[in-house]
């Protein structure tokens, strides 16, 4: 079948093979595809008032505009191809596309394998950000467990390969361990992934052997994601494996908190206050020999007044390491509760609050709503199956702009002046001097 190159391509025809058909030169597919992308940025919100649209066309229009993004992904220009992987990224997080993504899972897969190979550095990371949704879309079944079969030897290579982007490494690290937590069922697979990413942030226990301390390096953010990564499967490990990775990383961990980047700092505080928590589940009466110096460690952290360190690093770490103090030492934590429409989440422990941080580290301002109406999510948070709500609950929810104006600016005054009741109790005189 000939291309048609006198007349622009109907909508039924976008779907079809992108190298047979070009409806835009690159520089206009690029400004195309920027425009499309900035629908997608926001969840949708029951909250806002306006007149009442057909659903159906909205959802084929949708739909149409995807198929564009997905064709996009195909082009000769860096730049399109980067602004349409950001565009489905988008869209994935702002809505629930089961269906549409199950249909196209294939073509969706090449084009991201293809992006990760061949492209550079910004395109690699959106692509790898890209397959992550698709699994958290697709959920624990063998659609995402051949999502994984195919980019899993692709990803390795990049995390392993010292010439690739930092930039891509770490999005390629994070992406291996979420898809790897979604695929649960290989136990080959995920052992073989949290040796891939054991591999890399290891490297900073062996940076620490020859110095007082560890420098961070232009690798510290790579290492960092590839701990996250490596401790949000170790929750899904069985009690054997877990003890096992505990007799090889308790001892080590520590050394990681004197490292002179913050989020280092406080991802391996947050991680040991994890192993710990595992730990005493898997033995009751679990014993740490270093438990002195470990606590001596957290507790000159959190209270750290260091004034070559920023202000704001500062209060940001003293916040965790109260946390992981309590943790390591009273076997306490701190419970959050998490708000989406109607419903409400405990996060009561360090497990929790680790998935829960890397969910909400992907899916962005679009995680309340998959908490909302994602099955996949809602299993892994025991959150049973997704509440229904009727027009007229919904209508009853809605609150005017106006209203909602009055009611934020309230909030912020308040919260402005608990704020500054705590600064001025708070406020460490070393900091001045």
């Amino acid at each position: 079948m000939k291309a048609q190159c006198s007349a622009p391509p109907k909508p039924q025809d976008v779907g079809g093979q992108h190298r047979n058909v070009q409806p835009f030169s690159d520089e206009d597919a690029s400004i195309e595809t920027m425009s499309h992308c900035s629908g997608f940025s926001d969840p949708p919100s029951f909250t806002e008032e306006g007149p009442e649209v057909d659903e159906e066309a909205t959802q084929e229009d949708f739909e149409y505009k995807l198929k564009g993004f997905i064709d996009l992904t195909l082009d000769k220009s860096a730049k399109t191809r980067h602004a349409a992987l950001e565009g489905l990224k988008n869209a994935l997080t702002s809505k629930i596309l089961y269906e549409f993504i199950l249909e196209r899972r294939m073509t969706l897969t090449d084009s991201i394998e293809r992006c990760i190979k061949k492209g550079k550095s910004d395109e690699q990371s959106a692509a790898a950000r890209l397959a992550c949704l698709l699994c958290v879309q697709l959920g624990s079944g063998i659609e995402s467990e051949e999502i994984l079969k195919t980019l899993g030897p692709v990803l390795k290579k990049i995390i392993c390969d010292g010439t690739a982007s930092i930039q891509a490494r770490q999005a390629c690290a994070t992406c291996l361990g979420v898809c790897c937590f979604i695929v649960t069922d290989d136990i080959t697979e995920l052992y073989s992934t949290m040796e891939c990413l054991e591999n890399i942030f290891t490297k900073s226990y062996q940076r620490e052997r020859d110095t007082n301390g560890i420098s961070s390096t232009h690798n510290t953010v790579l290492h960092i994601n590839a701990l996250l990564a490596w401790t949000l499967l170790l929750t899904i490990c069985p009690v054997s494996e877990v003890k096992k990775k505990l007799e090889m990383h308790l001892h080590k961990l520590p050394n990681l908190l004197s490292c002179d980047d913050v989020n280092m700092r406080i991802a391996a505080g947050e991680t040991l206050a994890l192993l710990f928590e595992l730990a005493r589940e898997t033995e009751a009466d679990f014993f740490y020999e270093d438990m002195e110096l470990l606590t001596q460690k957290l507790r000159a952290l959190a209270t750290d007044g260091n004034k070559h360190r920023a202000k704001v690093d500062k209060r940001k770490q003293r916040s965790v390491f109260r946390d992981v103090l309590r943790a390591v030492e009273e076997r306490d934590f701190p419970t959050e509760t998490v708000k989406f429409g109607p419903e409400r989440m405990y996060i009561d422990c360090w497990v929790k609050k680790q998935t829960y941080d890397t969910f909400k580290e992907i899916l962005g301002s679009g995680m309340q709503y998959h908490l909302q109406s994602n099955e996949f999510l809602r299993n892994v948070f025991e959150l049973g199956p997704p509440v229904m709500l009727d027009a007229a609950t919904l209508k009853t929810m809605k609150i005017s702009r106006f209203e909602r104006h009055l009611y934020n600016s309230a909030a912020f005054k308040a919260r402005t002046k608990a704020r500054s009741k705590c600064r001025d109790k708070r406020t460490d005189v070393g900091e001045f001097f």
